[in-house]
């Protein structure tokens, strides 16, 4: 097993390292045009991914060992990855650097909860656990409420 699990890390970070470097957030011209909740939206779309993408790894790594598993295990890696990637890059491009504000008096409350979403995609492209998966999902909504200032109407 851990000859498959040495195999598996090798092939993913193969993966990940040819895979194209994109960013889909928002442009960054003083267009006024704004999607908040689309972007929390898409941040809870991403995040049932990566929990999708860490019970299916959890599968093929406790079932049988053949190429084919591990071809997959390798295919939901990449997956967990890019979508954890794309969260933090929209905290980054989006929220960060467009829509929150020093001057707004909720400003640290606004940094610190954006930051607990960057450090929980950061550690859910680390662990594939469902709980990792979750805590990434409370912090995505812990910064909707810092915010918006109101509970979420989606999840």
């Amino acid at each position: 097993m851990k000859s498959l699990a040495s195999t598996l890390l090798a092939a993913a970070a193969l993966l990940i390292a040819q895979a194209p470097a994109s960013l889909h957030a928002h442009c960054q011209v003083p267009c006024g045009i704004y999607g908040d909740e689309l972007r929390f939206q898409a941040m809870l779309e991403d995040q049932s991914t990566i929990a999708k993408a860490g019970a299916e790894v959890a599968k093929l790594v406790a079932g049988e060992s053949s190429a084919l598993s591990a071809n997959q295990i390798a295919r939901w890696v990449v997956t967990k990855e890019e979508h954890a990637q794309k969260i933090q890059d929209t905290i980054a491009a989006y929220f960060m650097a467009q829509r929150i504000k020093a001057d707004d008096p909720q400003y640290t409350a606004k940094l610190t909860a954006a930051h607990k979403v960057m450090t929980a995609a950061m550690k859910a492209k680390q662990d594939p656990s469902g709980e990792v998966a979750e805590a990434l999902k409370t912090a995505i909504l812990d910064f909707y409420r810092a915010y918006e200032g109101k509970e979420p109407s989606f999840e």
